[in-house]
């Protein structure tokens, strides 16, 4: 079979609205037929239309409180020096929060103003005024007001004024079926089916929470390799049972890419390749007079595509209007590169330093599922754009879930198995959001430096003085004034594969062996360690093989030695404790926080050093391996 190719790269905006005009002509019914739920199961339901009372809330004139009901007139002139007298049953009666007040009285005086005589009556010394604590007829909802509009999301609030408004049945839109189809030969369901070239299949089942979220149905299939027959016979089941449907992968123009070519045997295709990143081999629709979208197989290209046209057509089916998106402007805390032409978008990292927004990119790559997870929203940066110049101020678009810059840590710089576990105890306690991001240690410095980061992870060795971080921080000779502040001592070494079969004990065990190595990133603590002891034993670096192969974490360069990607690395005791990999001690470095002394001045830090130096937090770090907190939480002096 040909391979496919790209229509064009139709711009996002004219793209979605091309697909929705399809969708009309071709006959897709907007929006879908209502149905009858009870109110007391209907939060999360869309409105059919208008609701209004059928019954006053009150119903009838109640108290407004436990006491005594009278004849406001009655009362005129009561004092303490001359007190009303009311006989029970004749011009008094009491009366509980919420009881129908008789229709001879007009007042309720509180229980506590009320003074009981033994002879069965009771004096009151203040006079009531008519009306009194008494809720009339129709105070919070009167019959024939409109309670709820269509198209509204019912909300758990909205449930107890739609009872007491006298409904119980009310009309929602029907939830549109949105059959999933998840393909790809490479992938499994199931961990135990988890070999070489295989990968869990995830996608399908975020989708089916995005479809739940948005109000619709979701009809999960199984999971269909990719053979054009299974394909086809899924959505054209699809098709009969839905509403709407949903090829998940496929779409680009491999070999066995059959997406596109199944849509238009079933129907028209509209749209074949959108100018976005990620999520550009996006395939929109119509077969049968339903909606179809081909979505790209990786997780992050796969969710913003889902982003930019699934939710748009399910506000369609439900008739929902579009939800104005929470925006924050703030500071990027670094150049951010981006191809003209394409609509990228970017995750981020947001808090509040020195009094100033600042967005930390994340990761990019249509494969770091993790990215959506550890973002607080993303930026948006257009066609016609080729980047972001540091420190420029730009749009973030927040995430639905509720966002508080302020209880936002932003700790950038080399990363450390302790800041999990700090961040993992500072959250739990204190509610606080201690966000790492890894650049490598120099990236740290500068970041804490030039007013971006609250405080940088950092493990830097100078062969000159012998000394750890503070060499490299006078060298920046700044007028800031900054802290030093110790995490952990901790071991570095190189990670072997278990059992250590190919007899590495050192880097000249590797040196012109053939053997394979995996590096970390420019800039960071490891990569300076390493050249140091490539210089100390004389190893030329172009004698390692992948001297030039980067990662950016150590976790990182344990999975590749654990997968036989590559037959050792540098990296922390604990990571290869994590992998069950053997681990040849090289050296232990000191691992500092730095920031500026300003931050030592709030909550936020207080809480941080109190935590780092709490037991809790070195009983779990020395279960890792591999590490020393002798000195945790103690400050390390600089003199610039």
């Amino acid at each position: 079979m040909r391979r496919n190719i790209f229509l064009e790269n139709t711009p996002l905006e004219e793209a979605l609205s091309r697909w929705l005009s399809l969708c009309r002509l071709e006959g897709v019914c907007f929006p879908t037929e209502s149905e009858f739920v009870d109110v007391r199961n209907s939060v999360g339901r869309i409105t059919a239309e208008s609701l209004f009372a059928l019954i006053s809330s009150p119903p009838f004139n109640s108290s407004a409180m436990d006491g005594v009901a009278v004849r406001a007139k009655e009362t005129f002139g009561a004092s303490e020096d001359n007190p009303a007298v009311f006989e029970l049953g004749r011009n008094a009666q009491y009366i509980d929060t919420g009881e129908p007040v008789p229709p001879e009285f007009d007042a309720v005086i509180m229980i506590e103003d009320v003074n009981e005589l033994e002879s069965g009556s009771i004096e009151i010394i203040k006079p009531a005024v008519p009306w009194q604590n008494i809720r009339p007829i129709g105070e919070d909802i009167t019959r024939g007001e409109m309670v709820l509009p269509g198209g509204h999301q019912v909300r758990a609030q909205d449930v107890g004024a739609l009872l007491n408004s006298g409904l119980e049945k009310i009309p929602v839109r029907r939830k549109p079926i949105v059959a999933i189809i998840p393909t790809g030969t490479e992938l499994v369901e199931n961990l135990c089916l988890l070999e070489q070239g295989k990968v869990i299949e995830s996608n399908s089942w975020a989708l089916l929470s995005l479809v739940e979220h948005l109000g619709g149905f979701p009809l999960r299939n199984k999971l269909v390799p990719d053979d054009w027959d299974e394909i086809r016979r899924a959505v054209e089941n699809a098709l009969e049972s839905s509403d709407a449907v949903i090829i998940n992968a496929g779409t680009s123009a491999g070999r066995e890419d059959f997406t596109k070519k199944i849509i238009e045997e079933f129907g028209k295709v509209s749209i074949h390749g959108v100018a976005m990143k990620p999520g550009k081999p996006v395939i929109l629709g119509v077969a049968c007079g339903k909606p179809v979208l081909g979505l790209p197989g990786f997780p992050v290209a796969n969710w913003r595509a889902a982003e930019e046209f699934l939710k748009p057509l399910l506000r369609e089916f439900l008739g929902r209007r579009r939800e104005k998106e929470k925006v924050i402007r703030a500071k990027v805390a670094r150049r951010i590169s981006s191809r003209s032409g394409f609509d990228e978008f970017i995750g981020v990292k947001v808090g509040e330093v020195s009094g100033e927004l600042i967005a930390v990119p994340l990761s990019r790559g249509s494969g770091i599922s993790m990215s959506l997870v550890r973002s607080d929203g993303y930026i948006r940066v257009k066609r016609g754009c080729e980047g972001i110049e540091r420190l420029d101020e730009v749009e973030v678009f927040l995430k639905g879930e509720q966002f508080d810059p302020e209880r936002v840590v932003l700790v950038i710089g080399s990363n450390d198995h302790g800041l999990d576990i700090l961040s993992s105890l500072l959250f739990r306690n204190y509610g606080l959001v201690f966000s790492a991001v890894n650049v490598g240690s120099a990236g740290g410095i500068a970041a804490v430096i030039d007013g971006y980061a609250h405080m940088g992870g950092i493990h830097l060795f100078d062969p000159k003085s012998g000394e750890f971080n503070v060499p490299y921080i006078k060298e920046k000779q700044t007028s800031e004034r900054l802290f030093l502040m110790n995490l952990c001592w901790r071991t570095q070494g190189l990670i072997v594969k278990e059992g250590n079969p190919k007899n590495i004990n050192s880097l000249k065990d590797i040196a012109g062996k053939g053997l394979s190595f995996i590096n970390r990133q420019r800039g960071s603590g490891t990569r300076i360690l390493l050249d140091y002891l490539l210089f100390k034993e004389n190893i030329k670096p172009s004698s390692i093989n992948g001297y030039e192969r980067e990662v950016f974490t150590h976790m990182a360069v344990a999975a590749a030695v654990e997968s036989d990607s590559a037959d050792a690395g540098l990296g922390t005791m604990a990571s290869a404790k994590a992998l069950s990999l053997d681990f040849v001690p090289v050296s232990k470095e000191r691992y500092d926080l730095l920031g500026r002394r300003s931050f030592t001045e709030t909550e936020a830090f207080n809480l941080i050093r109190r935590e780092i130096k709490g037991e809790e937090f070195k009983n779990e770090v020395d279960r890792l391996g591999g590490y020393d907190l002798e000195q945790a939480g103690e400050f390390i002096p600089i003199d610039l």
